[in-house]
């Protein structure tokens, strides 16, 4: 049987199974050949896509992560160029970069990997980006426009995520209770932000929230984004909710990471729906995706007005 306990409040079936662990990668991929689509036809307008990488060192997690979007553009089409800075880069020095490729009308979208080193002021970095170029929410603009729903901006890769698997299994957001346990800029402000838009009931809550587990036990969907490792116990998920698991933290007996959800038996014992960042869902799928999206929705505005 099909999970049907917000089909009597909302009036849809989601198509995800109970307790089912919701995956990403069909979600992604077929955002990606669409995109494959897109790609093509602007290939005949002689347009080539291309994203600029900017990073500071050569940082393991950052190398991985680039090689996903490297891997991501190679198989859509989007061309890409990778700018390594030495770590002792100046902040003068790489304004001066980031300026030049702002300015430089080959490259459709900038990525800059962060945090940047400490004598890096990214108050005054997120500033400097151009807003147009800007694929993951770092320059104010494009905050404020995810703030005011405005989607001509850039929002951030792991809440687009969040609400692209919501959407693609049919989980009835309109009306919904949806509650998100995390208030930072990076998940908690945004996620809400988008999810209102689709005209969820939205709660945010945070560490000095009263009665905390009653309150995200009311929810329909549970996003967790609150960076604190397994702290979501059974006592905070409702029978047969959805539960969006969006935490990456450092387990705490050491030896790798876990989410903000602590799994088990009495967790899973309550027919919840799951999907998890950890198992690659936003930042390499969806989210990569989506923002590419973005970028090529830019380019088509300028190919198809000039003139």
């Amino acid at each position: 049987n099909k999970y049907k306990s917000l089909r009597g409040n909302l009036g849809m079936e989601i198509s995800v199974a109970k307790g089912e662990i919701i995956k990403g990668k069909p979600v992604a991929d077929e955002m990606s050949e669409n995109l494959i689509k897109e790609v093509n036809e602007l290939s005949k307008e002689g347009i080539i896509p291309k994203l600029a990488i900017l990073r500071v060192g050569a940082k393991a997690n950052d190398l991985a992560y680039e090689r996903g979007a490297l891997k991501k553009c190679e198989t859509i089409g989007i061309e890409t160029q990778v700018v390594e800075l030495d770590e002792n880069v100046t902040q003068d020095e790489y304004i001066e970069v980031l300026k030049g490729l702002n300015t430089d009308s080959n490259i459709n979208g900038i990525l800059t990997f962060r945090p940047l080193p400490k004598h890096i002021d990214e108050e005054v970095i997120k500033h400097v980006i151009a807003p147009e170029k800007d694929v993951d929410c770092f320059n104010p603009l494009n905050t404020a426009k995810v703030m005011e729903g405005d989607k001509t901006g850039f929002p951030p890769c792991t809440p687009t995520a969040v609400v692209e698997i919501l959407k693609h299994y049919n989980v009835p957001l309109k009306g919904a209770n949806v509650v998100v346990l995390g208030r930072s800029m990076v998940v908690g402000k945004p996620v809400s932000m988008l999810l209102l838009g689709e005209n969820a009931t939205v709660t945010i809550c945070h560490s000095k929230t009263k009665d905390l587990p009653k309150v995200c036990a009311d929810a329909d969907v549970l996003v967790a984004g609150v960076g604190r490792a397994r702290m979501v116990t059974a006592d905070y998920i409702k029978e047969g909710a959805v539960v969006i698991d969006v935490g990456i933290n450092a387990k705490p007996e050491g030896g790798g990471i876990c989410g903000d959800v602590c799994k088990g038996i009495d967790v899973f014992g309550k027919n919840i729906s799951y999907a998890e960042a950890l198992s690659g869902v936003w930042g390499g799928g969806i989210g990569w995706e989506k923002f590419l999206g973005k970028s090529m929705d830019k380019i088509k505005m300028v190919v198809y007005n000039r003139g």
